[in-house]
């Protein structure tokens, strides 16, 4: 009986926080973004398009949330994406497709509440009905979409090798993919593997 326990709890892991993809298809590189015209909520209750928050280099997406460990240990990180993105004329916003949650944790209240408490300098959005997160196949949060100034996707993934310290990350892959987007250079890897908890869509 004693090893049936662990088998157990690590199953459980794998499957509540598998890097495994199990939604939608994801977008392929070099495709054009999808859902670009869905209607998306800020935290002030303010209707936007992706359209809107494209900057002359292209826009980053990603899919997040509030309370999922793997959030909690790589938000630290966001602001400074935000702060990259900028400077490279790059639009962000970070979006909220956790339907299922929406009368708790991840309702448009709590997001707010969550921005503030952690200084949010960019946008963050309720995508309603996890409708762009199947428009662009975001599975996981957090899951990273960079999209050039066509809109077509240029990388897709993870934004580091490293959720537990922003210090000891020996692969940026997300800085280093804005960074050859404005430089006008190719980026890879293209895609990396994004590791987190499953977006909590409504059941079919």
């Amino acid at each position: 009986m004693k090893s049936i326990f662990p088998l157990a709890l690590l199953f459980i892991g794998l499957t509540a926080f598998s890097p495994l993809h199990d939604g939608p298809h994801e977008l392929e590189i070099g495709a054009a973004a999808k859902g670009t015209d869905l209607p998306l909520t800020t935290t002030e209750g303010k209707s936007v398009h992706l359209t809107d928050l494209k900057k002359g280099n292209g826009l980053l997406v990603i899919f997040s949330c509030n309370t999922c460990p793997f959030v909690l240990k790589w938000e630290n990180r966001y602001n400074g994406l935000a702060k990259l993105s900028g400077e490279k004329n790059v639009g962000m916003v970070v979006v909220n497709s956790n339907e299922a949650k929406r009368e708790g944790d991840d309702s448009l209240e709590a997001m707010k509440t969550h921005a503030e408490k952690e200084s949010y300098h960019f946008p963050y959005v309720l995508d309603e009905g996890s409708k762009l997160a199947d428009a662009l196949g975001g599975s996981r949060t957090p899951h990273v979409f960079l999209f050039d100034k066509d809109m077509k996707l240029v990388y897709r993934g993870a934004i580091d090798d490293n959720a537990d310290d922003k210090n000891a990350v020996t692969h940026a892959w997300l800085d280093d993919a804005i960074n050859h987007l404005a430089a006008g250079e190719k980026i890879d890897p293209s895609t990396t593997r994004s590791l987190g908890c499953t977006i909590k869509r409504l059941p079919q």
